[in-house]
C-alpha cells in the first residue's frame, strides 16, 4: 500500500509542477494552412493544422509571498546576483511592445477585411447555394474568421496591457 501512495504522490507532484510551469506560458503565434493566424498562451497543443511561427516571452508574475533563499543566496551580496540594467530592459520591453503593436495592427486590418467579407457574404447568395444549408455553412466560416480575429486582438491587447 505504501508504494501505491508514493507513486500517486509522485504523479501529483509532477502534475503540480506542470501546472506551476504553465503559469509562465508564452504567447505564441500559430498559422494554419489557410494563412489564418491564432495567438495562444497554451503552447502544449497548437491549434489543429497550425504551425508555430513565433513566441513572445510572458512578463514575470508577481508573487504574493517572497521566495525563500538558499543558504548560499543569503550570504551573497546584491551585486553578485545577475541583473539587467534599466536601459537594456527598457530596450527589450520597447522591442516587445513594437512587435506586439505591429501584430495588433495587422490583426485589426484582417478583422476589418473579414467583417467586410461577412457583410458582403450575408447580402448575396451564390448560384451554387440553392440548398440553404450551403449558404449557412459559407456564412458560418466567415463568422468564424471574424471571431478568430477578434480573439487575437483581445489576446494582443492583454499582452500589451501586461507590459510595463
Amino acid at each position: 500500500m505504501l508504494t501505491k501512495v508514493s507513486a500517486r504522490m509522485k504523479w501529483i507532484l509532477v502534475f503540480a509542477v506542470l501546472v506551476a510551469n504553465s503559469a509562465y506560458a508564452q504567447m505564441c503565434k500559430y498559422v494554419d494552412e489557410d494563412g489564418r493566424i491564432t495567438y495562444s498562451n497554451v503552447s502544449t497543443t497548437p491549434p489543429k493544422g497550425a504551425k508555430k511561427e513565433k513566441c513572445f516571452e510572458a512578463p514575470p508574475l508577481l508573487d504574493s509571498q517572497p521566495k525563500r533563499r538558499s543558504a548560499n543566496a543569503e550570504t551573497m551580496s546584491q551585486e553578485q546576483f545577475p541583473s539587467v540594467n534599466d536601459d537594456t530592459q527598457k530596450q527589450r520591453d520597447d522591442g516587445r511592445r513594437a512587435i506586439l503593436q505591429n501584430e495588433l495592427a495587422q490583426e485589426q486590418s484582417q478583422l476589418a477585411s473579414a467583417q467586410r467579407a461577412l457583410t458582403e457574404g450575408e447580402a448575396t447568395r451564390l448560384g451554387d447555394e440553392k440548398n440553404y444549408q450551403k449558404y449557412l455553412d459559407r456564412i458560418q466560416k466567415l463568422r468564424d474568421d471574424v471571431n478568430l480575429h477578434e480573439k487575437n486582438i483581445n489576446a494582443l491587447n492583454q499582452e500589451l496591457a501586461n507590459l510595463k
